[in-house]
């Protein structure tokens, strides 16, 4: 009835302080990250939980999936190129370190990211972006009202070498998760992940 949306946000809450409040991917990264699923399972959203873990659902809800998450990306990636839409990850997990360390994302800096998304601002003409060497998605070096400091993860950890092995651990549990899709669907979604 509305539409076709322009943007489509992933919300992620990462606990190992790793991800960007806000990345844009490719297509075929959203394929990837769509199939992933990742968050962090929390205290306080769950019952039972007390520390957080990581945890990998397809499609953001696989126990509702009828068919196989593969083709639920498909679908994603052609209505994203039929409509000229955007993917995006959106971070409102820990920056500075892991969950006990580092401090979790202010929901002004969420509201930032999601506002800038939604009224265009985070795509300006004269944004200048950075792409992750890792993960390979593309990180805005302005957003108003974030402190830009933020916008690269590695940047807000007090010993950049801890972050490099966070992000080295939250790379390879991506690449262990995504083994059970490999060679599935049409395409080798595996070189859209992280690089480890």
């Amino acid at each position: 009835m509305a539409g076709h949306p322009n943007n489509i946000i992933f919300l992620s809450c990462d606990a190992f302080g790793v991800l960007p409040p806000i990345a844009k991917l490719t297509p075929e990264q959203a394929m990837y990250h769509f199939i992933s699923g990742y968050t962090a399972k929390v205290a306080g959203t769950e019952r039972g939980v007390t520390e957080p873990s990581a945890t990998f659902s397809a499609c953001f809800g696989a126990a509702f999936l009828t068919l196989h998450p593969t083709r639920y990306a498909e679908l994603l990636k052609e209505k994203l190129e039929k409509h000229n839409a955007q993917a995006w990850i959106v971070n409102s997990g820990w920056s500075g370190g892991p969950y006990g360390v580092g401090e979790r994302m202010s929901i002004n800096t969420t509201r930032s990211c999601v506002n800038a998304i939604i009224d265009g601002t985070v795509n300006k003409k004269d944004s200048a972006w950075t792409t992750d060497r890792t993960f390979g998605w593309e990180i805005p070096e302005n957003i108003p009202g974030v402190d830009a400091s933020v916008l690269s993860p590695r940047n807000t950890w007090s010993n950049p070498a801890e972050y490099d092995e966070a992000e080295k651990k939250l790379a390879n549990m991506y690449v262990e998760n995504f083994k059970k899709y490999a060679g599935k669907g049409n395409v080798d979604y595996t070189q859209y992940g992280p690089k480890v």
